[in-house]
């Protein structure tokens, strides 16, 4: 029996007529082999305020001469929409809700259980990950129908609640697998995204080009993964050539994920579509290219890079999403412990002197460095940056991007800047010894300098600013500190459970004493995409240039030297800031292994002091 099938209470607390009384059809939902609760549709509708009480008492009016069910007749009076009677009626059940449309059902899947067997259950298979089933159902608490689909697919059946006359309508189309393509992206809903054209970021009025090629298919389907990105909250979006079509996957928290199968043939309209919007020659083929665009996606405006290269199958896309509302520049949401944010914070306010970011592509440190610029900036101090690009516009910020094809080097800007009365220069990224120098000999004159490097941990900065050339008396004299990170995957809220990590975990972590101890992890969910995990924080190993730092560097001590000069000083390494984090059920033990790497001088048993402390 379907969710809208069930009794309903037309005036909730108020009394009034059960129609579901005295028909033979309102019964619990799940069948015979589940008795579950009662969900009265009007009385959930009612309850939160979607519909009236004369809404309600029309349709049942109604409802006795035309003999559909309460939920059509609502939505075929105007009073609710098929999306907000799914959603009420997946709130009362308990489940996750779907109004199926193309692009979110994959045709193949249909196969595995048969067109007659969807009729008769009224199910729709959306899409499979990691052998579990995402299925759309009109009695998503059916244990005998659940068993069933198990049994037909081999999978673990993850069911979502759909309309009936939904579900049967794409049974329907995809049946013998024969799905017109031209139909099926003219048919994608028109997604909320607006394509501004713009050679770079200014108030200029914008160009709308979907005005210029409306209703075309591939347009719809563009818009349709740009949109899914920016919802998912991705980060980049990848879009490959493959034998049999064109393969679009998504990195969410640091993981590729492949949520989106477009048809076949439609990779090189795809490319083209989207090099047209980034300024791209379409006609090149040959040769990678870069461009830029900016559309307009919920309501807000995102920034996308978009990167070309040719493959042995075709052109690959990247497109890199920068959205503002991912951005974090509060220092308090970045995930510093208090203990490693007060010292960050203590060596960012020194008049002048470097700041040195560390960790590789990826890792977060640029919005380290812009959450550094939040805390410093204002009207009193003039602040600039040189990037490689510029990801995020800030307020009170003069942001300058390099251009290296017509010489605009971070080495020369810089210079420049000198010449531009700065009190804070923050450097994207410093990547030879021309940028090193210039950067240096700006800390020693009075500035404020935060920059990024490229080193497994903090102590190997210093190390890195002897190979590029630096001598170490310089070293000594201009940096004020060291933030190394990394970013580990969050525990799902919605699957946490406990877990026992193995001896060997443990052992890598430097927590052999704690075997039976119990940890949290993420089971996987619908919600994290059965991964376990949902979002991301930072893990952040901070060295202040105390004194007794200064005096190491300066007689040019090794990297293993000024860790042990942390440690004493009460300082964390990586790995035990990041099993801190797991102590704290915050994330994983194995995630906290697999993003910090162990330090080559210290046993585990070693390492596990600093944990401890």
């Amino acid at each position: 029996m379907s969710a809208e099938e069930q009794p309903i209470q037309p005036g909730g607390a108020g009394g009034g007529t059960d129609p579901g009384a005295g028909d033979p059809s309102a019964r619990p939902a799940g069948g015979a082999g589940r008795r579950s609760r009662t969900v009265r549709v009007g009385e959930v509708l009612l309850n939160e305020g979607l519909v009236s009480e004369e809404q309600i008492s029309k349709a049942l009016v109604a409802q006795k001469s035309v003999g559909q069910k309460l939920g059509e007749v609502l939505v075929a009076q105007g009073a609710v929409s098929n999306s907000v009677l799914v959603g009420a009626l997946a709130r009362s059940l308990g489940v996750r809700g779907v109004q199926l449309r193309h692009g979110l059902a994959d045709p193949a899947l249909l196969s595995e259980i048969g067109e007659d067997e969807a009729e008769r259950l009224r199910v729709l298979p959306l899409f499979k990950v990691h052998g579990v089933m995402t299925v759309a159902m009109v009695e998503p608490q059916s244990l005998p129908t659940i068993d069933r689909l198990r049994a037909l697919t081999g999978c673990k059946i993850r069911p979502v609640l759909a309309l009936e006359a939904n579900i049967m309508e794409f049974v329907k189309k995809y049946s013998g697998g024969n799905v017109d393509v031209d139909a099926f992206l003219t048919s994608l809903a028109e997604s909320d995204v607006e394509v501004i054209e713009r050679e770079q970021i200014d108030d200029e009025p914008a160009a709308d080009l979907d005005t210029m090629v409306a209703g075309s298919p591939i347009v719809n389907l563009v818009n349709v993964a740009l949109l899914t990105a920016v919802k998912d909250k991705a980060s980049d979006i990848h879009i490959e050539p493959d034998k049999k079509g064109t393969r679009i996957r998504y990195r969410i928290d640091g993981n590729l994920r492949d949520l989106m199968k477009p048809p076949i043939g439609m990779h090189a309209a795809i490319v083209s579509r989207i090099k047209i919007i980034g300024k791209m020659d379409i006609a090149e083929k040959r040769l990678p290219q870069e461009g830029r665009v900016r559309i307009v996606a919920e309501g807000r405006e995102i920034d996308l890079r978009v990167s070309s290269i040719p493959t042995l199958l075709g052109e690959k896309l990247v497109i890199r999403i920068l959205d503002k509302q991912n951005l974090h520049v509060r220092m308090e949401d970045l995930g510093f412990r208090s203990e490693a944010l007060d010292v960050f914070k203590r060596t960012l306010k020194r008049p002048h002197g470097l700041v040195l970011v560390t960790g590789p592509t990826g890792s977060g440190k640029t919005t380290t460095l812009y959450s550094a610029l939040d805390l410093l900036r204002s009207p009193e101090r003039n602040m600039v940056t040189v990037e490689d690009p510029v990801e995020y516009q800030l307020d009170l910020v003069n942001q300058i991007q390099v251009n290296e094809p017509i010489g605009l080097s971070f080495a020369r800007t810089l210079r420049s800047i000198l010449r531009q009365d700065p009190d804070v220069i923050m450097i994207g990224e410093i990547r030879d010894e021309e940028t090193a120098r210039v950067a240096v000999q700006a800390a020693l004159t009075g500035h404020g300098v935060l920059a990024t490097l490229h080193t497994n941990d903090a102590p190997r900065a210093v190390e890195r600013m002897r190979d590029m050339g630096i001598e170490s008396y310089l070293i000594s004299a201009a940096l004020n500190g060291v933030v190394a990170q990394r970013l580990a995957r969050s525990i799902c809220p919605a699957c946490t459970t406990k877990y026992y990590p193995s001896e060997e975990v443990l052992e890598d972590a430097g927590l052999g004493e704690m075997v039976g101890k119990a940890f949290r992890k993420g089971s996987g969910c619908q919600s994290c995409h059965d991964t376990g995990f949902q979002g991301r924080f930072g893990i952040y190993e901070v060295m202040e240039i105390t004194s007794a730092m200064r005096r190491l560097i300066y007689a040019g001590a090794p990297s293993h030297d000024l860790r042990d000069r942390v440690r004493h000083e009460g300082g964390l390494s990586l790995r035990e800031e990041g099993v801190r984090c797991a102590l704290e059920a915050r994330t994983s033990l194995e995630e906290v292994l697999r993003v910090t790497h162990s330090d080559d001088d210290m046993t585990p048993n070693e390492a596990a002091v600093g944990v401890a402390a």
